[in-house]
């Protein structure tokens, strides 16, 4: 189980987009962010919007397949398919994504 630390920062998020009037953006820019791996649930409905924000606001994408959900595997399928097509989204499996990967892109 993944547990949060005293370190760690939450950003409620009152609509599909993590984005959509929140304190993300101002965060993750004060912190330099350029990368954004995006796990949850429901893959085709709160990852795809937040996705498609984080796009629009030019950060690189990691959204691992095996790591988001939908109600159905057709839908799971359709929103990662759009993810990786047009927010050039990083859709592989989280095993294939290893720091190194990670920090080379």
């Amino acid at each position: 189980m993944l547990m949060p630390t005293e370190n760690d920062y939450f950003v409620l998020k009152p609509k599909h987009s993590g984005f959509y009037c929140t304190s993300l953006d101002p965060l993750l820019s004060s912190l330099g962010a350029e990368r954004l791996i995006l796990v949850g649930f429901a893959a085709d409905i709160c990852v795809l919007f937040t996705a498609n924000d984080a796009y629009m606001r030019d950060y690189q994408l990691i959204v691992p397949a095996d790591c988001v959900a939908a109600e159905t595997s057709a839908a799971h399928r359709y929103a990662c398919q759009q993810m990786q097509r047009f927010l050039r989204a990083d859709t592989r499996q989280s095993r294939a994504l290893t720091p190194k990967r990670l920090r080379t892109g």
